[in-house]
């Protein structure tokens, strides 16, 4: 008997493994593997949404909700504060858009973040085809770096303007503005500021460094980056709550199947 039933319980197994093959489940399963786990937790106030899927965007739980890779959020009339696993923390400031592309990458689209980078922290932020960083291992000027002080963190703001143009500031601690091509833009030290041109901040550039605390002027003009932004390959956030959903009642039914087979075998009633 006990044979018997573990032959049926293979095989109630090998037909739900075959149910969810041919529905691609492994595929929804290996995407949701990389981002399953949150990056921080955000609070917020206000007005502030999240892509749940292409184009389609839901209010965020403003006492709790879990930021992923991939999800873009918009604060719109809100603002928010986010914690990071590192220990950093960002500040989100009213009609911004963001997400993170990678686990320490934050995609600025539009409006403006206040940022604290933990000292043993990498944390770097997108803005267009630029990248502003605090770490020089992503450089690839020969010129002069600014040595990054130990046990300091780094405190800085970014602001998108409504002409495309963006302003990097540095509070405390040194920051780069970094091109396609991981050249040097601008170099900053604590309390120095440098504002973008648009057409820099959009698209490729052959420039030469910016001077800190001044609006970087003589940057070539470049083509425009065309393309959507990016949400979560593949899967979105609700596809991730389904694929945990699927599994539980997978094992669910499982565990139901052998519980029936063992209470025929072994009835609780005599």
């Amino acid at each position: 008997m006990k044979k018997r039933m573990v032959f049926k319980t293979f095989v109630y197994f090998l037909s739900i493994s075959f149910l969810l093959l041919t529905n691609g489940f492994p595929r929804i399963v290996a995407e949701a593997a990389e981002k399953s786990f949150p990056i921080g937790e955000m609070v917020s106030k206000g007005e502030v949404n999240f892509e749940a899927r292409e184009n389609v965007w839901r209010k965020v739980e403003p006492s709790h909700f879990p930021v992923f890779q991939g999800v873009k959020i918009k604060t719109e009339k809100g603002v928010a504060g986010i914690a990071l696993g590192n220990n950093s923390h960002i500040e989100v400031g009213q009609n911004s858009l963001f997400s993170f592309d990678q686990n320490d990458r934050l995609h600025l689209r539009q409006g403006g973040i206040n940022f604290r980078i933990s000292p043993n922290a990498e944390l770097n932020f997108k803005i267009g085809s630029l990248l502003v960083t605090k770490s020089r291992s992503l450089q690839a000027s020969k010129g002069p770096i600014v040595a990054s002080p130990k046990n300091e963190e780094t405190i800085g703001t970014i602001s998108i303007h409504s002409n495309g143009a963006a302003t990097v500031k540095s509070i405390r601690g040194p920051l780069f503005i970094l091109d396609q091509d991981r050249a040097v833009l601008a170099s900053l030290s604590s309390q120095d500021s440098v504002t973008i041109p648009s057409a820099t901040v959009k698209g490729p550039s052959k420039a030469l460094v910016a001077q800190a605390g001044e609006t970087a002027k003589g940057l070539p003009e470049a083509a425009k980056v065309s393309g959507a932004a990016t949400g979560m390959a593949g899967a979105g956030v609700e596809d991730l709550i389904w694929v945990w959903v699927g599994v539980a009642l997978t094992a669910g039914m499982s565990t139901g199947i052998i519980i029936e087979d063992q209470e025929k075998e072994h009835p609780l009633c005599p």
